[in-house]
């Protein structure tokens, strides 16, 4: 095996300088080419963040401008619909206003009044008051006294 020795190599670097100046050019460009791989990345990601934020923006803004048209319409509605307007409105059209001479009634056989629901009841059910076990109604400073006393009753 004929193994080189690192004489030949710094002699053929030596008798080829370009060489070097080659491997540090590639170098440099690799590193100028990954930095604008990376800097287009980020200008990509921030133009596409800014339009999404603009998109939003004219959404809000269609929104506002909807809330706005339908709350002039309700308004107009609620106008339209007011009494004042529409009794002028009916008077318009030739209705008048009901007496008693006009108001006629009808009966209609078969048909049956509804009873009105009552929604209280006249008596009330008596509430007893809950009893609540002894257990339940004492306090942790009167537990731990039974606890401590009860040891010492039983050995008097």
């Amino acid at each position: 095996m004929n193994v080189p020795n690192v004489t030949h190599y710094i002699h053929a670097y030596k008798v080829a300088p370009w060489r070097i100046q080659v491997r540090w050019a590639g170098s440099v460009s690799l590193g100028v080419l990954a930095l604008t791989m990376v800097a287009s990345l980020f200008l990509y990601i921030s133009s596409r963040t800014a339009v999404a934020g603009r998109e939003i923006q004219n959404l809000n803004a269609a929104i506002a401008a909807n809330q706005q048209v339908n709350t002039d319409l309700q308004t107009q509605l609620a106008t339209l619909t007011s009494s004042s307007v529409m009794a002028s409105r009916a008077l318009e059209l030739g209705f008048v206003p009901a007496t008693t001479k006009d108001v006629e009634y009808l009966v209609v056989p078969g048909y049956f009044r509804r009873a009105p629901a009552i929604l209280a009841s006249a008596e009330l059910p008596q509430m007893s008051a809950p009893s609540v076990p002894r257990e339940y109604s004492q306090s942790l400073l009167e537990w731990f006294d039974q606890k401590l006393t009860l040891p010492a009753r039983g050995l008097r």
